[in-house]
């Protein structure tokens, strides 16, 4: 599928300080969706974002729609994982997969009606070449695990790992951390597992 001729690409390393704002919005905007259903605030964005201002080798993506005044529309981070946190590692160390030579996409963000338009392979394309240019031959993205009849889960949804899956993904169960958040209707955060899909990439 092609990208629309109205959607441009910008790459971002080093300083993203004056486009965070636009990742927030939608961080807050698409995450509050199943299955994250996250209810989120600004400084907690600002905190989570500041991992990639600082990392040596992170990346921004931002896809832009030049017929709405290049309003960001989508947004891909990926960063070292061994700039994550030591929770983030554990499992693959245990697996016997060394943090060292993992690229961690940290998000691929689409507004819902730019989603299926090819942009969210775009987005993947330009990780994976990032991860390649960095000697990573390892990219790695997680994704938050909820039962097939979590009552949040809305008719005919469509999981987001169909992209993954389709990029060449594979799902590791044994990759698996515990992340907290507060949900929607949660008076307080909740730990939520997360589990890890990995692409090893051709040299």
């Amino acid at each position: 599928m092609s990208v629309p001729s109205s959607v441009s690409f910008q790459t971002l390393s080093g300083d993203f300080g004056p486009v965070l704002g636009e990742v927030a919005r939608l961080r807050l905007s698409l995450f509050r969706e199943f299955p994250y259903l996250y209810d989120g605030t600004e400084e907690a964005e600002a905190a989570h974002l500041q991992t990639y201002v600082q990392a040596p080798g992170a990346l921004l993506v931002l896809a832009r729609d030049e017929t709405a005044g290049g309003r960001v529309v989508g947004a891909c981070t990926a960063v070292p994982l061994v700039a994550e946190d030591a929770d983030f590692l554990r499992p693959f160390a245990a697996a016997g997969i060394d943090p060292a030579t993992v690229l961690y996409l940290g998000e691929a963000l689409l507004e819902d009606e730019y989603q299926s338009r090819g942009l969210g392979g775009e987005l993947l394309s330009q990780v994976e070449a990032h991860a390649q240019a960095l000697g990573l031959p390892i990219v790695a993205a997680a994704m938050v695990v909820r039962s097939e009849d979590h009552p949040q889960r809305p008719r005919g949804w469509r999981s987001p790992s169909h992209l993954l899956e389709r990029r060449g993904y594979v799902m590791h169960p044994e990759l698996e951390i515990t992340l907290s958040w507060q949900e929607i209707g949660e008076s307080a955060p909740s730990s939520k597992p997360m589990r890890f899909w990995i692409k090893g990439l051709e040299g």
